[in-house]
């Protein structure tokens, strides 16, 4: 009796599969194998050029206001991309022939918008705090938890206790969810070390995500986000090691330097001294601004100019007339006061204002771990008050022009090449499914490197 042959991946037997296809000597793979090798292999065999062209496109976000709307949709449309840029947008019917030759990506019956940006997150710690939430579901406030010895104290000592890899490993895990879910630039802070040692890690780990993983990241040093124990009965001997150890030493890992200005945390002079002295490295400042009070973070972002403010729960219309006439972008967190169970910051009146607004996760293992920009989005409407338009170029749009990246969150020619494409032929749906992942494929500097919708035009 002749011997079975057995499927080389996954070892089944040839009389257990659909087919099965042999290879040299005794090497075969069966029909389902050689689906899933297709798959996974997919994102990979696309070109490398950045040359790409989305065709059959039923919606298209383009956020160019010139075309109409705060979102400047075009309908039945395409986008051509040539070494990650944008070079084409418009319908399909006006496009010029010489992009027929790229390689195409068919977009029939979907929407195609831009990647998330993700401009406030603290993605890099250990431990989680399911415990304290619990609590907090039970009555307990934010501020008696920290006096219990939780809150950002219980992460810095699970932060501090992990090793570099621990830490590397779990924000590449969230990192990579957030990609999947339409993330392609993603802001990360330290903030969990607070010790000149622990911060440079924390730092060093957001810059290798961006090496491991298809996502921009922009790092921000944020040793101002406590008083840690240590110093508690001390803290202008922790801002001497923030000024003179800290600062020399992260301005060549970091972008921005943030501080959590509010209670519990910095007062408004401490921020001041901490921001002015990063300044002199070179660091450009952010601030967590009235996120539990009225505790003066608008006033100190108002005078020293900052690129945003972030949080503003506790914002009024005086406040949002100084951030406006300063330049500031408005960083709101929707899931954080979802999940905190308070009064969201108030998100129409500041567009209302007319200040550049911008939406994030705030991915944080204490007050939002929630990585979908997709469920931001939601919250952001459903429970903050503003319009699904707004929304969405606040995750898109707002969070590019929050971390200054100007030539992204749009879909224009000359910007970075960051699409996602949705598996639902409208973006309205971001906000009326958001316990779906929508996001079927996703597009990085002309790329594909999350999907399988078939690439035509090209051998791999």
């Amino acid at each position: 009796m002749a011997r079975l042959l057995h499927c080389s991946f996954c070892g089944r037997p040839e009389n257990q599969v659909g087919r099965l296809v042999a290879g040299p000597g005794r090497v075969a793979i069966c029909d389902e194998c050689v689906a899933l090798a297709h798959d996974v292999a997919l994102p990979a065999a696309i070109p490398p050029t950045g040359d790409l062209l989305l065709s059959e496109i039923d919606e298209l976000v383009t956020n160019d206001a010139r075309r109409g709307g705060l979102l400047g949709i075009v309908n039945d449309a395409a986008v051509a991309i040539r070494e990650g840029r944008v070079t084409w947008v418009g319908p399909e019917s006006e496009m010029p022939r010489r992009y027929r030759d790229l390689p195409e990506l068919t977009c029939r019956n979907r929407a195609v918008m831009p990647g998330f940006v993700d401009a406030h997150t603290h993605l890099v710690f250990g431990g989680h705090r399911a415990g304290e939430f619990s609590r907090r579901l039970g009555g307990a406030t934010y501020l008696e938890l920290q006096a219990d010895g939780g809150g950002i104290n219980s992460t810095v000592q699970a932060t501090r206790a992990a090793s570099p890899a621990q830490l590397l490993d779990g924000a590449v895990e969230r990192a990579g969810f957030m990609l999947e879910h339409g993330t392609t630039t993603v802001e990360i802070k330290s903030g969990y070390g607070l010790e000149t040692r622990a911060e440079i890690a924390s730092l060093e780990v957001a810059r290798q995500v961006g090496r491991q993983l298809p996502i921009d990241v922009v790092p921000t040093f944020l040793g101002a986000h406590l008083i840690p124990p240590e110093f508690g009965r001390d803290p202008e001997g922790y801002l001497r090691v923030l000024e003179d150890e800290m600062l020399p030493v992260v301005a060549r890992l970091a972008t921005y330097c943030d501080v959590f200005c509010d209670e519990g945390a910095f007062t408004p002079s401490q921020a001041r001294r901490i921001l002015r002295a990063a300044a002199r490295y070179g660091l450009k400042p952010r601030i967590h601004a009235n996120q539990l009070g009225a505790t003066g973070g608008v006033e100190v972002a108002a005078e020293l100019g900052v690129v945003s403010a972030d949080h503003l729960e506790h914002v009024d219309e005086t406040g949002a007339d100084r951030l406006k006439a300063a330049g500031v972008v408005a960083v709101l967190c929707p899931t954080v006061s979802w999940s905190m169970r308070l009064p969201q910051a108030p998100g129409p009146m500041l567009w209302d204002k007319g200040l550049t607004v911008a939406v994030a996760s705030d991915c944080n293992p204490g007050t939002s771990y929630i990585a979908s920009m997709q469920l931001v989005i939601a919250v952001a409407c459903l429970d903050m008050g503003l319009s699904l338009e707004q929304a969405v170029w606040s995750a898109t749009r707002g969070g590019a022009l929050a971390l200054e990246e100007t030539d992204k969150g749009r879909i224009t020619p000359g910007a970075v090449a960051d699409l996602i494409v949705l598996g639902a032929d409208s973006y309205r749906h971001l906000a009326y499914r958001p316990d779906q992942n929508l996001v079927e494929t996703v597009v990085k500097s002309g790329g594909v490197v999350v999907g399988n919708l078939q690439l035509q035009g090209f051998s791999a």
